[in-house]
């Protein structure tokens, strides 16, 4: 029997786990979590069931390790949490970014095909797979060259984390993964796809990491200086209508209903990023409001209404952050993960063993 209290759950997708929040409405209160553990945690070394070496600076990821989230995260804060499914009103996600996937037309990971098992280009890129470096160098080069208006919104220098240096690196080392993919899709928003069965692009990830400004990507002409085979890489796997945040992506399938134990046609919302979909839980939505976020990057957004082009920003994007409100985003990469680095590797052996005596958390003992 239905209450009166609704609640929702939120999905956030991280680096090497995934994590559901139960929330009630009517007052915000976090009623429980629940976290799981990627089976294949990042691909760093090989391949599943594979004993070829990747490459230095490399970082994949298996797609469905994120599905396995939703089929035991999503259960289990139901299930502790107590509540009447008739009662969770929606569903929503983030994931970390730039994390991106070559899928077929209807949204299978390239990777999940017999075919290409064994090529590294099919699986997931997270957003620290680095090795794409020497493509993001060219990227800058040449539109410093070209005076392209949009380096600026991006601080001036295009990340090797972002879509566009990832997929040129793709085409020039697996030009057949690049031929057979439908879409070069943000997991962000596959993930969404496959809770609703539809393919909602964000407009976050569009913006940040995906180089759209001013309602378009960079041109066929700058990408066909790239490489020529390059050239119709936005129309033909990056373009498709784009969605704001907050609104509505679609309702669950019988299938994700299934995994998650949702009702059918619970409301799915259109997928965020990690860092900038925290403005709003921080309820810093006005114009000059600045939220720092530390995990295993720093992340500082802010919302504005003035247009600022800033040195060494990562970017400025319109509804960014909320829709109809300039969103800024600055910070850096990787620092949650060179604390994890330095405490595992040069802490002292005394300090790590009083921590497991506790017990504590490494991290909660420091």
């Amino acid at each position: 029997m239905s209450s009166t209290e609704k609640y929702v759950i939120g999905v956030d997708f991280g680096t090497l786990s995934g994590r559901a929040l139960l929330v009630r409405v009517s007052d915000g209160k976090e009623m429980c979590t629940s976290v799981f553990e990627y089976p294949h945690a990042v691909l760093e070394i090989t391949l599943p069931n594979s004993q070829k070496l990747l490459p230095a600076d490399w970082a994949l990821q298996v797609p469905q390790d994120y599905v396995a989230v939703l089929k035991q995260t999503v259960p289990d804060v139901l299930s502790r949490g107590g509540v009447n499914v008739a009662d969770v009103i929606g569903i929503s996600t983030d994931f970390t970014a730039c994390t991106v996937l070559p899928v077929l037309k209807d949204g299978t990971p390239l990777c999940e095909l017999p075919e290409f098992l064994d090529r590294p280009h099919a699986y997931v890129k997270l957003w620290k797979h680095h090795s794409a470096q020497s493509h993001a160098d060219r990227i800058n080069n040449l539109a410093h060259e070209r005076s392209e208006k949009w380096i600026d919104r991006y601080g001036g220098k295009i990340s090797s984390e972002w879509e566009f240096a990832k997929a040129l690196q793709l085409l020039e080392e697996d030009p057949e993964i690049c031929q057979n993919m439908g879409h070069w899709i943000e997991a962000a928003d596959w993930i969404t796809w496959q809770l609703t069965g539809k393919y909602t692009k964000n407009i976050c990830t569009a913006g940040y990491k995906a180089i759209y400004q001013d309602g378009e990507y960079p041109s066929k002409d700058f990408l066909t200086v790239l490489n020529p085979g390059f050239a119709n890489f936005v129309e033909d796997k990056v373009r498709h209508p784009l969605s704001q945040l907050g609104d509505l992506a679609g309702t669950l399938t019988p299938e994700a209903a299934s995994w998650t134990g949702l009702n059918i046609g619970t409301a799915v919302a259109v997928g965020n990023v990690d860092a900038h979909v925290t403005s709003v839980a921080a309820n810093a939505t006005h114009p000059g409001q600045m939220v720092a976020i530390m995990g295993t990057s720093t992340c500082h957004v802010m919302v504005s209404d003035q247009l600022a082009e800033v040195p060494g920003m990562c970017g400025v994007v319109m509804g960014g952050i909320v829709p109809g409100q300039l969103g800024y985003e600055a910070g850096q990469s990787g620092v949650g993960d060179i604390f994890g680095w330095f405490a595992n590797n040069y802490v002292n052996e005394d300090y790590a063993s009083a921590a497991r005596s506790a017990p504590l958390e490494f991290y909660f003992f420091l």
